[in-house]
């Protein structure tokens, strides 16, 4: 850092300040010494900075898979809106484990995070445990829980599953079957069939067994639901698949088999990925604002760290899109 004031003749605190605080330097001052920092290749120590100031200008994001593509957006919003900040986003991929991501938690923090943002909304008592010790703030963006760790930014999976089946009814649907992941470790998927059954109740349509089904991802998966819940309940003519993923799977098996969508089988989806736009029949789903969600959270962790923003508990929203599958 000395060379680095040096060469741009400035002092230690302003080489600090561009590098920490730019907001509060000129644009002449700044590009002087981030000229010199490029000159001279100086890479800043920020594990002598984190100990020194107890606070990194790192947040770090935990992801269920980083390999699931509707991550990308949320993960894309929330780096854009700290990048324009001067902080730096750290992803991690949890792959669907409350044990792995108490491990990431502990790692995380110990690295001096200055915010988490969690896509679970269950987490382990002892990641509840580091979570309070450390004092950071924290958002949840997967669901909108009922008692939040601190702040939440997200939408209501059960209230959008209850749209869609009632969508569906409306549509002139009688057997309308639902397919999800396992809902054993996963809250977003037992919200989304609690909305489902909800919808059911309002209708005064009794909850059938042969009409509920949970899966493994990936497309095979959805294949493999839709015959085995034409086998089992052959006057089911529509379903309603609690991911996208399965949707598509469900509609190259139809395809394959020959079943007409939707004249012998209605198809639903839930998160509207682009190919959804582009399958023939185009595919219905539930649109979400995986992109505001990263945006707003970003936005919300910021205004706790300057000392502005309060306790945020947002729900965006979501909105039913109808296309040809229906």
């Amino acid at each position: 850092m000395r060379d680095v004031a040096q060469a741009a003749g400035v002092s230690l605190m302003t080489v600090s300040r561009a590098l920490r605080e730019p907001h509060k330097l000129s644009e002449e001052t700044r590009k002087l010494v981030l000229d010199a920092i490029q000159k001279i290749g100086y890479v800043p120590n920020s594990i002598a900075a984190n100990l020194a100031s107890n606070r990194s200008t790192v947040v770090g994001q935990i992801v269920p898979s980083i390999q699931n593509s509707l991550y990308a957006d949320t993960v894309k919003g929330t780096a854009d809106v700290l990048r324009m900040a001067g902080l730096h986003l750290l992803i991690a991929d949890s792959g669907y484990s409350l044990q792995e991501e108490e491990a990431l938690i502990g790692a995380l923090l110990s690295q001096r995070v200055c915010g988490l943002i969690l896509h679970n909304t269950d987490h382990t008592p002892k990641a509840l445990q580091m979570i309070e010790r450390a004092g950071v703030p924290v958002i949840e963006t997967g669901d909108i829980p009922r008692r939040p760790i601190d702040m939440v930014v997200s939408y209501s999976n059960a209230a959008a599953a209850k749209a869609m089946t009632l969508h569906l009814a409306s549509r002139g649907y009688s057997r309308i079957g639902f397919v999800s992941l396992e809902t054993r470790n996963n809250r977003r998927s037992r919200e989304r069939q609690r909305g489902y059954l909800a919808a059911l109740k309002a209708l005064g349509r009794p909850k059938d067994p042969l009409l509920i089904m949970e899966v493994p991802s990936g497309l095979a998966a959805g294949a493999h639901a839709m015959v085995d819940m034409v086998n089992r309940a052959p006057d089911v003519d529509a379903i309603f698949f609690a991911g996208d993923v399965l949707a598509i799977g469900a509609l190259f098996e139809a395809q394959r088999r020959g079943w007409k969508v939707p004249e012998r089988i209605a198809i639903a989806g839930f998160d509207d990925l682009d190919i959804l736009q582009h399958t023939v029949p185009t595919l219905t789903c539930l649109r979400l604002p995986r992109l505001a969600i990263g945006r707003r959270s970003a936005e919300a962790l910021l205004e706790r760290l300057r000392g502005e923003g309060d306790s945020v508990r947002l729900d965006l929203g979501f909105e039913v899109i109808q296309r040809e599958s229906t």
